[in-house]
């Protein structure tokens, strides 16, 4: 891959400080920003709980107002001009009730400043990127061992990391002084970190954040532990609030410990069942429901045979909570994408993976 040279532009700071300023596609950087400055819009954020037609979404929106879709993320944006949020918002509402489609976790934001990256010179954008991609890759390397928890596979990785490139490319703001590279190395750090958010639940892992967080400040503050009622007063909470949060962390550190459930764990344990003739229909009840558990654990638990850096290398915590809270939880799949603030179609991705390995364990029960 050839990257672009820097060539050197007279009478700028980058200059004065020794350093040539980088030049794409025949014009200079700080210049082919002013080519697409960035511009205010409203904006509506929104899922489904099934894939909308997009063309078709596309063709009924109104005039001006345009659509994108985050695949991975299974996130529709929809842009209008400043001042049509709320109608924006209630029109979205609309027309997915009418396709027989449930929004989730619709909401409405102001004054968003983006750009389209395909505004910019096409030439200009290419050797951007070029240049950004190795310079990223490197500045990720501290970030390697949580990137490959989720990307695997480096060409997997090379295409997430180009995707935050245009990321951040829609987000810069060239007007606010600060030179594209360092936003970039900025936002690639908050990045990662919605990967987790992602993969476990946007709740979950950040309540547990913020939960560690104080416990550590009132650590380094007193020396010692804070008791139920002293970290529920240091973080503004009530302690019924505190509670309900310690539970979720609770269950996600529950889950995150699948990985003890493999190797000599259940798989290598005799499963002893009470003799059919003598045990009442509810403790064969219970057996069977004993069974099924273990058999969806240890469908969720990490393939021996893989690398820990694979993904199937590592408990499948989202695909064990789908199907365990729809299951038994009394939860639908719209209602826990909102709980864990991610995609119905990340939910399914992960699920499928479980239920392959439990069909193949089903079948090893029913033998």
């Amino acid at each position: 891959m050839n990257h672009p040279t820097a060539t050197p532009v007279d009478d700028t700071p980058a200059a004065a400080r020794g350093r040539a300023p980088l030049v794409f596609g025949g014009v200079p950087e700080a210049e082919g920003w002013a080519l697409a400055p960035i511009t205010p819009r409203d904006r509506v954020h929104f899922r489904t709980d099934r894939e909308l037609p997009l063309e078709q979404f596309r063709a009924a929106l109104p005039e001006g107002v345009t659509v994108s879709y985050d695949q991975g993320d299974g996130l529709y944006r929809v842009d209008g001009a400043c001042g049509t949020a709320s109608v924006l918002a209630e029109w979205v509402r609309a027309w997915c009730a009418g396709q027989e489609t449930v929004t989730v976790g619709l909401r409405a934001e102001t004054d968003v400043r983006r750009r389209a990256p395909r505004d910019l010179p096409p030439a200009f954008l290419d050797e951007l990127c070029r240049h950004y991609l190795p310079v990223s890759l490197k500045r990720l390397q501290r970030n390697m061992s949580t990137i490959r928890l989720h990307l695997p596979d480096p060409d997997d990785l090379t295409q997430q990391v180009s995707e935050w490139i245009l990321k951040a490319v829609g987000q810069f703001d060239e007007g606010k002084g600060v030179p594209f590279g360092a936003f970039l190395a900025t936002q690639l750090s908050k990045w990662v970190h919605d990967l987790g958010r992602n993969a476990h639940g946007r709740t979950a892992a950040d309540t547990e954040h913020k939960q560690q967080k104080a416990v550590a400040a009132f650590l380094a503050e007193h020396q010692r532990r804070p008791s139920e009622k002293e970290l529920a007063a240091y973080m503004g909470q009530s302690v019924a609030t505190l509670r309900r949060n310690s539970q979720t962390v609770a269950t996600l550190n529950g889950l995150r410990n699948l990985q003890s459930l493999d190797g000599v764990g259940p798989d290598a344990t005799e499963i002893m069942l009470p003799d059919t003739h003598e045990a009442p229909d509810e403790i064969m009840g219970e057996a069977e429901q004993t069974l099924l558990s273990h058999a969806l654990t240890a469908a969720c638990a990490p393939d021996p045979d893989a690398r820990p850096d694979q993904r199937a290398g590592q408990p499948n915590v989202l695909g064990w909570a789908t199907w365990y809270l729809t299951t038994w939880g009394g939860q639908t799949k719209t209602q826990l994408s909102a709980d864990l603030g991610t995609s119905v179609r990340n939910m399914n991705v992960h699920a499928d993976r479980v239920e392959r390995a439990l069909k193949q364990r089903l079948a090893e029960l029913a033998d």
